[in-house]
């Protein structure tokens, strides 16, 4: 099995990295990037600096169906950070297919061919971490550090198949609509398990209902908890930053998404095949027929939001999904459930549905008399259950029929939840 897991590894490695040209590319684009942005800087007399970060400067790049570079302009203590998005768009003036993206702090994407994409981010100048005001004002530390600490190939090899094996369960990014892992989190990870396998196991292994790792012994062991602000112990692991001790990279993680992972992980060890590292797109027209067979409902559900793509659009998306899930929970039992965002304005998800025979309404207490009498009015089978009312209704509509009707009567709701467009189809 060890030998068998090895030359599943060695394949996969072969595949994820990115070949010479695109390297060669990528490296001869950026030299002249920097060296034209260096003299803007120069030229406008403006306190800058930019540096490169990311998965680039780790040497933790896998291949994709494009590569985004991150490159951070970090401005002196004496400009505001609401100075930082007019100065950088004089240090980036001329620069083709620049586009600004929206987020707690504004950046920008240049498109610079061949599926390369340079990710310019304006951070502060800190010495000390405590004087970030945006997690982005850290990148300049976590870059330093990881390029301190790993330098191993086995472990660099690790935090690549790490990416690649999370990415295709859809559990590789901090964002709100993932609540998974973040390749700074997987970084240290690695680095502290020393191997991806390792990393693995003592996962799948642990039993502790909270997971303490402290790479650097920042906090006496038993002060962790008690010493770190109570918002960022809510996830299942609570990974010191080694650059910063009052903040967990891993505070977005969920417990579900954890399960997922270690349920990922362990099929992999059981039974290793490359297929674990290699994204999957939901495949509607699959889960509909197996659906089918099984004789319940397949309904997917496409929908588009007003918000700023990417973590916003995503988040906003991926609420109203769960939202329409939550509605329909008293009418059907949800066999199975996902969504998928896609990258934009828009997501499309899926349910496999069970109609159930009745649904169950909350009436008021049997001393309300008023509320009371008009309950018994609006529905024809009551019972009593603790002092209160509720009503009994036979299910003779489809999940699509239900959504449809909802959808129509909270018009409010949906607008309010900046849903912009909604179309179901089974």
């Amino acid at each position: 099995m060890k030998n068998k897991l090895n030359l599943v590894l060695n394949e996969v490695l072969r595949e994820i990295n990115p070949n010479e040209d695109e390297l060669e590319f990528m490296k001869n684009s950026l030299s002249n990037f920097l060296v034209n942005t260096k003299e803007r800087i120069k030229k406008l007399k403006i306190d800058a600096e930019i540096f490169v970060g990311g998965s680039y400067a780790k040497k933790t790049l896998i291949r994709g169906e494009f590569y985004d570079i991150d490159l951070f302009l970090r401005f002196g203590k004496q400009y505001s950070e609401k100075e930082y998005k007019s100065l950088s768009e004089k240090i980036l003036k001329g620069t083709k297919n620049l586009s600004t993206i929206h987020g707690s702090r504004d950046y920008f994407r240049a498109n610079i061919g061949k599926s390369v994409f340079f990710e310019i981010v304006p951070v502060k100048k800190i010495k000390s971490s405590k004087e970030a005001v945006n997690i982005t004002d850290l990148s300049y530390s976590h870059v330093n550090y990881i390029a301190k600490k790993v330098k191993s190939k086995r472990v660099l090899d690790g935090i690549k198949l790490a990416k690649a094996f999370l990415k295709s369960s859809k559990i590789y990014g901090a964002e709100s609509y993932v609540n998974g892992f973040s390749g700074y989190s997987l970084e240290l990870l690695i680095y502290h398990f020393g191997s991806f396998e390792n990393f693995l196991k003592k996962l799948i292994a642990e039993k502790k209902e909270k997971l303490i790792i402290d790479i650097e012994k920042l906090y006496k062991k038993e002060n962790v908890l008690l010493d770190m602000n109570g918002s960022k112990l809510d996830s299942p692991i609570i990974l010191v930053d080694p650059t910063y001790k009052a903040r967990n990279v891993l505070a977005a993680l969920s417990q579900e998404t954890y399960e997922r992972f270690k349920g990922s992980a362990k099929n992999f060890l059981k039974n290793p095949t490359v297929d674990f590292f290699k994204e999957k797109k939901l495949d509607f027209s699959k889960i509909k027929d197996e659906a089918e067979k099984r004789k319940f409902e397949f309904l997917s559900v496409d929908i588009k939001t007003k918000k700023e793509a990417g973590d916003i659009a995503g988040t906003k998306l991926l609420k109203f999904f769960n939202h329409l899930s939550k509605e329909m929970e008293n009418s059907f039992e949800i066999k199975k459930k996902d969504f998928e965002y896609h990258k934009n304005k828009s997501g499309r998800g899926y349910f496999i549905l069970k109609q159930k025979k009745e649904r169950i309404f909350q009436g008021p207490s049997i001393k309300d008399e008023k509320n009371s009498l008009k309950f018994k009015k609006e529905h024809n089978k009551i019972f009593e259950k603790k002092g209160r009312f509720y009503a009994s209704e036979k299910i003779n509509f489809s999940g699509k029929e239900f959504l449809q009707k909802w959808v129509k009567k909270n018009k409010r709701k949906v607008k309010e939840m900046y849903i912009s467009g909604i179309e179901f189809y089974s």
